[in-house]
């Protein structure tokens, strides 16, 4: 992975959530993975859903491509070529989910409306909160990272 032009150096070689927040750590990424999660395929979709500017969103969905986390594929003839999310962008999904809860959470006023994630028989899908083996909940406070 380290040897893709457009990748930086880690910001902690030994750390897995530094080397993920090197990769999708800025708004547009993280906002780009939503929406082809949310089925934007084409530049135009994302920059219409975003309003980032033309020559950042080129910049990240190029990234997203070279760390692996997006593709280019062959649309219907005469488009140009759409973005699908690779195996690795899909497995992101529970990072968004788990942003969403927190956002639902934290960032909004009691009654604010919000957009609502829906599964494909219309229930509202929520975060899972991380458990131990045994079912314990975890958190910060009782878990550890080894070196």
């Amino acid at each position: 992975m380290s040897d893709a032009p457009d990748r930086p150096q880690w910001t902690d070689p030994t750390c897995p959530v530094a080397r993920t927040v090197d990769v999708v750590g800025d708004r547009w990424s993280m906002l780009l993975i939503r929406d082809a999660m949310d089925g934007a395929r084409t530049f135009t979709d994302f920059q219409q859903r975003t309003g980032i500017a033309r020559n950042i969103l080129a910049d990240r969905l190029r990234r997203l491509a070279a760390y692996g986390l997006i593709e280019q594929v062959d649309a219907p003839p005469a488009k140009r070529k759409q973005y699908e999310l690779t195996a690795a962008g899909e497995e992101l999904f529970p990072v968004v989910l788990a942003l969403r809860g927190w956002g639902e959470r934290h960032a909004f006023a009691d009654g604010e409306a919000h957009s609502i994630l829906i599964d494909t028989a219309g229930a509202q899908v929520s975060a899972p909160e991380p458990v131990s083996a045994d079912g314990t909940p975890l958190t910060s406070r009782n878990t550890r990272v080894v070196r």
